[in-house]
């Protein structure tokens, strides 16, 4: 296939296609920054260029991953992420549904952090008893920034282009997947690979799997139609778990993972106090026929070595 992925000099981008071209794919990468895996340096708020791009490139996929990011909330205005996360993918979709397009599946890499309202971030603080199960079906939705109201609202527009004009969307929540340090290193004396570790057991996959999520993705779309997947590693944790998790994570993860306490003592590590959210991977795994590679056993098992 001939493919457009945008946001192409990113994290994910950077992985994503290398991966792609290993599977014999064609791939033209849009970014406005340049980079290696970047062809087309320019911005998907330009609709000429991007529909330059679909009509002279043959472009057959979208994997719209571009996207003004939660970080960027502290040194870009409000109007700039309508922009690029709304306006930028209306852009793509409109020319991907026009005349003469051979466009024939999209997928839009979304984020888990719109499904979090404030009184979720609260969590424990704000008198949860209970650790929050999140699916596919939570609701309703309520983003506490500019960030995930702008990508829920992208959500949106691919829900309408696939019910006005039958265009095939799949849409992926992605977990926390970036290198940077996160908003949750207080919890712990330590942050860094510490906090990523334990996050792995509720809200973080790799970039790799992240890759591979979209790759799965664009096989299953066009039998798909349209439809929203929570993307991250797959939780050892259960429903009847979620108590305990905002009370005593330690105890609980100890419980499937009897050799942690051990294997973190000897790097320093420690485990979060509370845990007050999971993420249920489950239905990537049952319709999309994928699930990420790296989980918190894996962590453990990289430890060990």
């Amino acid at each position: 296939m001939n493919i457009l992925v945008t946001g192409s000099s990113g994290w994910l981008g950077q992985t994503l296609v290398p991966r792609l071209l290993r599977d014999g794919h064609r791939v033209v990468g849009l970014d406005p920054e340049p980079g290696a895996t970047t062809e087309v340096v320019g911005s998907v708020v330009d609709r000429a260029l991007v529909r330059r791009i679909i009509r002279d490139e043959g472009i057959e996929a979208i994997v719209h991953a571009a996207a003004r990011h939660k970080p960027h909330i502290e040194t870009h205005d409000n109007s700039e992420f309508v922009a690029v996360n709304v306006q930028g993918t209306l852009n793509l979709l409109e020319e991907a549904v026009a005349e003469g397009s051979k466009v024939d599946r999209f997928v839009f890499t979304s984020t888990t952090s719109l499904m979090i309202s404030q009184k979720i971030r609260d969590g424990k603080a704000g008198g949860a008893r209970e650790a929050m199960w999140i699916d596919e079906t939570l609701a309703p939705l309520q983003p506490r920034n500019i960030y995930g109201v702008t990508k829920l609202a992208a959500e949106e527009l691919c829900r309408l282009f696939n019910h006005l004009h039958r265009l095939p969307v799949v849409v992926l929540r992605t977990a926390r997947f970036f290198p940077e340090d996160d908003d949750m290193a207080h919890a712990i004396a330590q942050s860094g690979e510490n906090t990523k570790a334990n996050e792995f057991l509720f809200r973080r996959l790799s970039v790799e799997d992240a890759a591979e999520a979209h790759v799965a993705a664009l096989a299953k779309v066009p039998e798909i139609g349209f439809d929203i997947f929570i993307v991250s590693a797959m939780t050892p944790f259960s429903a009847m778990d979620c108590a305990a998790l905002i009370a005593d994570a330690p105890s609980v993860v100890a419980r499937y993972f009897p050799d942690y306490p051990a294997l973190y003592a000897r790097r320093g590590w420690t485990m979060f106090q509370s845990i007050d959210r999971v993420y249920d991977a489950g239905k990537a795994a049952r319709k999309l026929g994928f699930a990420c590679r790296t989980g918190f056993r894996e962590v453990l098992d990289g430890l060990m070595r």
